[in-house]
């Protein structure tokens, strides 16, 4: 009778348990919806967004492009992680100025929410029919979009054809690329470039950003132009042609204002010297023989000065003209 006892004990406890893990089982969970809209990040987006107005064909060579923009920052802001201001690359576009905001640029446009960049094809400014148009960023009628038109998807090369047919960065247009180019439309954007990234130098060569470097690091750091062609360095020669690139010729105007000063003078002192020496002939040998009047004397050391070398000027090298591309 014990045993039978028992074994009911037992029965009556195991169908306690089974119960038990039954109503645990069934406790509801949230779904999981509602932990993606509780997440920090909920609403964002990673994709550059595309117009319906791009036809197939235009969205994925701009879906491509657009990769390729990416790929370029982010080697552009490795570079600088790698190599701080030591690097040659860097001081040449940005001179002595800090690095933190030209790494900030960079990954603005590897890693920042895209929702307000929309690429659309569809010219609502009838601006694509303006000759050498290949896009333009729509301003103030939509500051959050950008018209890319027909000329870009036939003339822009891809990144893996870097430093091909000819191209240098010194020489080239910084739209050669259509890489190049989507980083210098992005910039324009307030999501990405924040109304601070703009065309600051004061001419349209690559010598200017040179010389903006040179001169004004602090604001070079947030030239659109110095980005890209860092962006377009650097990648050409780590990445294209490792340790080579094809930056191209550094123009003449490289020669700092104060070199030139100083050329300036010295070719100023040598003319004073040369009419000096000029002079003091003169006056021996006029001594050695007669002495003429004083008008005489004032005549000749006139006609002296006139035989002087041409103004120093002219011996500053000449500026070359290097192309630089259109803001279109």
């Amino acid at each position: 009778m014990r045993s039978l006892l028992v074994l009911a004990g037992l029965i009556a406890a195991s169908g306690a348990l089974v119960g038990t893990a039954a109503q645990s089982s069934a406790t509801p969970t949230a779904p999981c919806s509602a932990v993606t809209q509780n997440a920090w990040d909920h609403g964002a987006v990673n994709t550059f967004p595309i117009h319906p107005s791009c036809n197939a064909t235009e969205t994925s060579q701009l879906r491509r492009a657009l990769a390729d923009t990416v790929r370029l920052a982010e080697h552009a802001k490795q570079h600088v992680l790698r190599y701080g201001n030591s690097s040659e690359h860097y001081r040449r576009y940005f001179g002595t100025g800090g690095t933190g905001e030209v790494i900030g640029w960079f990954e603005k446009v590897v890693s920042a929410d895209r929702g307000r960049t929309l690429f659309r094809c569809d010219d609502p400014d009838d601006n694509c029919r303006l000759d050498g148009w290949g896009g333009h960023w729509r301003g103030s009628n939509a500051t959050d979009e950008t018209v890319i038109c027909p000329l870009s998807y036939s003339t822009r090369l891809d990144l893996e054809q870097m430093c091909a047919f000819g191209y240098n960065v010194a020489e080239g247009a910084t739209n050669t690329y259509f890489a190049s180019d989507l980083l210098h439309r992005l910039y324009h954007m307030p999501a990405i470039g924040e109304a601070l990234v703009e065309h600051y130098s004061e001419g349209e060569e690559y010598a200017d950003i040179l010389e903006l470097a040179r001169n004004n690091a602090t604001i070079a750091v947030r030239d659109s132009d110095a980005l890209q062609y860092f962006a377009l360095d650097v990648y050409a020669y780590d990445i294209a042609a490792p340790g080579i690139g094809c930056s191209g010729p550094r123009p003449q105007r490289q020669v700092s204002s104060a070199m030139a000063s100083t050329t300036m003078a010295s070719a100023a002192a040598a003319t004073t010297s040369a009419q000096t020496t000029l002079l003091t002939v003169a006056a021996t040998t006029v001594a050695a023989t007669t002495m003429p009047s004083r008008a005489s004397l004032s005549s000749d050391a006139s006609t002296l000065t006139t035989q002087v070398s041409a103004p120093a000027a002219s011996a500053l090298p000449e500026v070359s003209e290097s192309k630089k591309s259109l803001c279109v």
